[in-house]
């Protein structure tokens, strides 16, 4: 009697075994709304329900959490960076490095970049957005992210206010990892002084979604020669930013090719409370090609290692600095 009132004091102790039924619903909601959603399947050449059949037996061998390492693997096939796995922990599992990100992953360093500077970069944006004039009038917009919730537009607008009399500028997005298209389309409607068109991309359901078309915007519209900076760590909404920019006249972009992920990405809930990040749009570039994979590739290809960077020298941003001089008179202010 003392032993079954001892089990029953501590029976609310004892963790239950985990449902390892659950496992296999988990599985199998994951693997159809990538089914539903994920947009790049042809383009990819997955066969979706190959994949099904090698980790479904997986998911049921699975014990308690050992499905985050099947979904993960599961979600890994995809090879998109956009494509995250986020634990019932809260952990968040990237799934896939695009090689050009790990490429230039040290390619690019914001301390190398200030020693071009006799002065210290201001801020704005919450810090999110640095700016300077340096060299001969040369006006320099480093933009950080393009995300919904940092001040991006005003901090863009507060620098290019201070800027607005140079002979050029540059605008440094190397390592920007994507944000929000407002953003991006902001900043390029200060650099247009017509409307400006948007590249269409397909439907999931077949057909084309028309690209729509932006306006000018602010007090001003900067017309002189721009240079943008990219690089292979940048990504998302930034490539589209950077697409964008390629096509507005003054602009010339310098670097390498974007990283390589842009499929407007949404937030699914799984039957046990995990979620899955997964692309849902075939973002295209003006040619009509996927920015997936192939990336946004610049004007002028200037590579740049990691070596470059131990060196302190910044050869994209010199290549830039050495174009501004060069510039006709008549586009001084």
């Amino acid at each position: 009697m003392l032993l079954l009132a001892s089990l029953a004091g501590c029976s609310d102790l004892i963790v239950p075994d985990p449902d390892d039924h659950n496992n296999v619903a988990e599985f199998e909601s994951a693997w159809q709304i990538v089914k539903s959603v994920y947009p790049f399947f042809q383009f990819k050449r997955i066969n979706w329900d190959s994949i099904h059949t090698v980790y479904r037996p997986r998911a049921e061998a699975a014990r308690g959490d050992e499905i985050d390492v099947v979904l993960a693997g599961m979600l890994g096939e995809l090879k998109d960076a956009h494509v995250r796995l986020l634990t019932r922990g809260g952990a968040s599992v990237a799934t896939y490095t695009p090689p050009r990100a790990e490429r230039d992953r040290y390619a690019y360093d914001p301390m190398v970049v200030r020693k071009y500077f006799d002065r210290e970069l201001r801020l704005a944006g919450n810090q999110k957005i640095e700016y300077e004039l340096f060299g001969d009038n040369i006006g320099y917009i480093y933009v950080a992210t393009l995300r919904t919730e940092e001040p991006v537009l005003p901090g863009f607008d507060e620098a290019l206010s201070y800027l607005k009399d140079t002979r050029a500028l540059i605008i440094d997005v190397r390592h920007n990892g994507g944000g929000s298209d407002n953003n991006s389309i902001g900043i390029v409607r200060r650099l247009i002084t017509t409307s400006f068109d948007l590249p269409p991309y397909p439907l999931p359901g077949g057909g084309m979604q028309q690209g729509s078309f932006v306006v000018p915007r602010g007090p001003f519209q900067y017309t002189r020669p721009v240079f943008l900076l990219i690089n292979g760590v940048c990504f998302s909404s930034c490539e589209d930013f950077a697409e964008m920019m390629k096509h507005v006249p003054t602009v010339t972009a310098i670097g390498d090719t974007t990283s390589g992920g842009s499929g407007a990405p949404e937030l699914f809930t799984l039957p046990g409370g995990r979620k899955i990040n997964v692309s849902t749009k075939d973002i295209r570039g003006y040619d009509g090609q996927p920015i997936e994979w192939n990336g946004v590739p610049p004007d002028i290809l200037i590579r740049q290692s990691a070596e470059d960077i131990k060196q302190g020298r910044d050869l994209q941003l010199e290549h830039a600095c050495e174009l501004t001089r060069h510039l006709h008179v008549g586009n001084a202010p």
